[in-house]
């Protein structure tokens, strides 16, 4: 059985991330991503929830009362065939209470829709330490940008050749945190705790300015980022 190097502690921030097992795409349609936003919001909680209350409560979902959070969410990303989520613990063993119940939950629903059986995801998530200001400003770029994917592949590995373009699809795109911190009005804006994390964004104005120049940062040498950098590229 593998284990995790990583410990999570109160107060850092982790970048998480999983995909579908054998890359396979995990949101087929609409539902699928509206329901994991959904499942964002209502495992996040210290007490036991029942699942069933997505039915109960689906016309105002974001209105149920969690209590306590486990975790507070800074950005996240829904891809095609994997999440981003960036987010800092609130409790003590809350990144895996809270992992535990988003995967299992939506693999549950997921299984149940398709009529499949067997693990939706490729092991355990995974998990890295912004231990940096710098790396922490690269993230939250990182997983605004990644949808740009979609549209340039290789913008990764050879950089992005239309900002304007690349800015546009990003900030459009519907299942990242990106339209939230833009001022778009919509309900799942309850998904993120802005406040917990660094102020980085000066104003709406500047968002796709500090985006792109927080994009070139470059991951520090070593094992890690060795390995970062590879589980960037698969993702």
């Amino acid at each position: 059985m593998s284990t995790r190097k990583i410990t999570f502690s109160i107060d850092e921030f982790y970048h998480l991330y999983n995909r579908g097992v054998e890359k396979r795409t995990i949101f087929l349609d609409i539902d699928d991503y509206q329901r994991f936003l959904e499942l964002l919001f209502v495992v996040n909680t210290t007490k036991p929830i029942d699942i069933r209350l997505i039915h109960r409560y689906e016309d105002s979902i974001f209105d149920f009362d969690r209590g306590k959070q486990l975790v507070s969410v800074g950005a996240y990303c829904l891809m095609p065939n994997h999440f981003h989520i960036l987010l800092t613990p609130l409790v003590d063993d809350g990144v895996s209470k809270f992992m535990g119940k988003l995967c299992t939950s939506y693999s549950m629903y997921f299984n149940k829709k398709y009529k499949r059986t067997g693990a939706l995801f490729q092991g355990m998530f995974q998990a890295q330490w912004a231990n940096t200001d710098e790396y922490l400003k690269y993230l939250y770029s990182y997983i605004h940008l990644n949808p740009v994917k979609l549209i340039d592949p290789t913008w990764k590995e050879e950089g992005i050749k239309n900002s304007e373009v690349a800015f546009t699809y990003a900030s459009s795109y519907q299942y990242s945190s990106l339209s939230d911190y833009l001022g778009a009005i919509r309900q799942i804006n309850d998904i993120l705790t802005p406040t917990l994390f660094p102020e980085y964004f000066s104003t709406h104005l500047n968002i796709k300015k500090e985006l792109l120049e927080w994009i070139n940062f470059q991951l520090p040498t070593g094992r890690e980022s060795q390995t970062l950098k590879s589980d960037f590229k698969q993702n």
